[in-house]
């Protein structure tokens, strides 16, 4: 009975490890579309972002500091952005978009006050704020997925390595002593036939 019991373990073991195997091989490649959308973002709003710091420092240097600090203490729009999750694999990760952006046309301050240069960040700070709330959740589902696969890894690796060979040890050992039970049953008919 027991041998049994261990076969099916074996066999539903096997099934797990393939099916945990399959698994992993998927999320691997679904994880490596991610983080080629990772890099594509982050090289695309690095660019944007060092040129529109490069137009801010520009603004800065032509204006004073506290025209500066006055102009841009007050939000130009206000953006809502909708949070929610959807599953890759099973795992949950980051899904966020922007819902609303109240904007106005005239910026939170003066023209004849601040350059053209800072008109011009402002311009395209506002146009990467989506970029950078969508590379936000990317590299939030990448660190998900990461450990993920980590995990599933663990699984798939303590499967292989300790678990089936266990049992195919204990069905061997098993098979061995009832083999040996068996011989000895023969051998004992043997020699109460020889005796009679």
């Amino acid at each position: 009975m027991e041998l049994k019991k261990l076969k099916a373990r074996l066999s539903t073991a096997v099934r797990g490890h393939k099916l945990l195997k399959d698994k992993s091989d998927e999320m691997i490649r679904r994880f490596t579309l991610i983080i080629r959308e990772n890099k594509r973002l982050r090289d695309e709003v690095e660019k944007s972002l060092s040129q529109t710091l490069r137009q801010f420092s520009a603004a800065r240097s032509l204006t004073p500091e506290y025209a500066v600090e006055a102009a841009f203490s007050m939000p130009a729009a206000t953006v809502t952005a909708e949070c929610g999750v959807e599953s890759v694999m099973g795992v949950d990760v980051p899904k966020i978009e922007l819902t609303s952006s109240e904007r106005t046309d005239s910026l939170p301050y003066a023209y004849p006050e601040i350059t053209s240069e800072a008109d011009e960040s402002v311009r395209q700070i506002s146009e990467l704020l989506p970029l950078l709330v969508k590379l936000a959740a990317v590299e939030k589902s990448v660190r998900l997925l990461a450990d993920e696969i980590e995990r599933n890894k663990r699984r798939v690796n303590a499967l292989e390595y300790v678990m089936i060979p266990q049992l195919e040890e204990t069905i061997k050992y098993i098979r061995d002593k009832l083999d040996e039970n068996e011989r000895a049953a023969i051998i004992r008919l043997m020699k109460v036939k020889n005796k009679a």
